[in-house]
């Protein structure tokens, strides 16, 4: 039964690779046709730039991307485990004591439940940092759609990435359409379903509240957040290899180094944040998490 599953997980990587040769080949033969090129010389791939739109990345938004993936990739982590973990290594019980303090015994939870719902409260505080910043400086007009043609360069885009003739990189001015919908889309819409459904089912979510628990189900939340973890995934998997693959330094240089050329800033910028986030993986474990979570309540084997 065992080697039946591990027989089948190893076929999914070669099936894999001949479905994505099986999609390069397919778009390499649409940009023959006559039509496809002329779309492709219509629409380029990207929308023409928002007047007032900022130029670059300033410091704040490079912190900002650390710490988002930084939390990030530890809510998943933990998040995975909450799901599939049947018997906690130990439970954390909230402290009844101080500002917060409620009537009812407070509710005994995993400690990795504790771990990923306290990653969850950072992550959020720092998203809301990252909104305000966003709005303030101006940087929201390189996030948001500004014109209908954004559908079709997005569409010109995705063609020329399959056919690994990719579409001209420049960042530090204006993102192609396809790279902006999936930003938008990341930070206005997977982010905040994220946040309303993990709300909705965790312990500070009003229980007595029954006329708008039934227009907004337990089930409902669960059957959202799951995907939209599983988007994240996704995301972060095209994100990082298109960074790779499409002038890594210069790309590095944008997000870490604060500048548009090809030196190695960015890149040991990028490595040392790499070591950190290992680092906090490898940590992130019962025998570390206890004195930490027994700052705030009792820990229970």
């Amino acid at each position: 039964m065992r080697t039946s599953k591990w027989f089948r997980l190893v076929w999914i990587v070669p099936a894999a690779l001949v479905g994505l040769a099986a999609v390069v080949l397919v778009a390499q033969g649409l940009r023959t046709l006559p039509g496809v090129q002329s779309f492709l010389a219509e629409y380029p791939g990207e929308s023409a730039v928002p007047a007032g739109a900022p130029v670059g990345f300033p410091a704040w938004l490079a912190w900002q991307h650390f710490l988002s993936s930084f939390f990030l990739l530890l809510i998943i982590r933990s998040g995975w485990q909450v799901r599939t973990t049947t018997r906690p290594t130990a439970n954390w019980t909230r402290n009844n004591t101080g500002l917060i303090r409620t009537r009812n015994p407070p509710a005994k939870i995993s400690l990795t439940l504790w771990f990923h719902l306290s990653l969850d409260a950072l992550w959020v505080l720092n998203g809301l940092v990252f909104y305000v910043l966003i709005f303030a400086t101006g940087q929201w007009l390189r996030l948001v759609p500004q014109s209908w043609d954004v559908f079709p360069n997005a569409l010109s885009a995705g063609l020329q990435y399959a056919s690994l003739n990719w579409p001209t990189e420049n960042g530090w001015i204006n993102y192609n359409s396809l790279q902006l919908l999936a930003y938008f889309v990341t930070v206005f819409l997977a982010a905040p379903l994220a946040v309303i459904t993990g709300l909705r089912m965790s312990g500070a979510w009003p229980k007595n509240a029954a006329a708008f628990n039934r227009a907004y189900p337990l089930q409902l939340a669960r059957a959202i957040h799951f995907p939209v973890m599983l988007y994240f995934v996704f995301f972060i998997i095209v994100h990082v290899t298109l960074v790779f693959s499409t002038g890594l330094l210069r790309n590095l240089n944008h997000m870490y180094g604060g500048s548009d050329s090809e030196s190695w800033v960015g890149f040991w910028i990028f490595g040392a944040s790499v070591v950190v986030m290992a680092a906090a993986w490898f940590a992130a474990r019962p025998l570390f998490l206890r004195s930490i979570a027994a700052l705030s309540g009792s820990v229970t084997r």
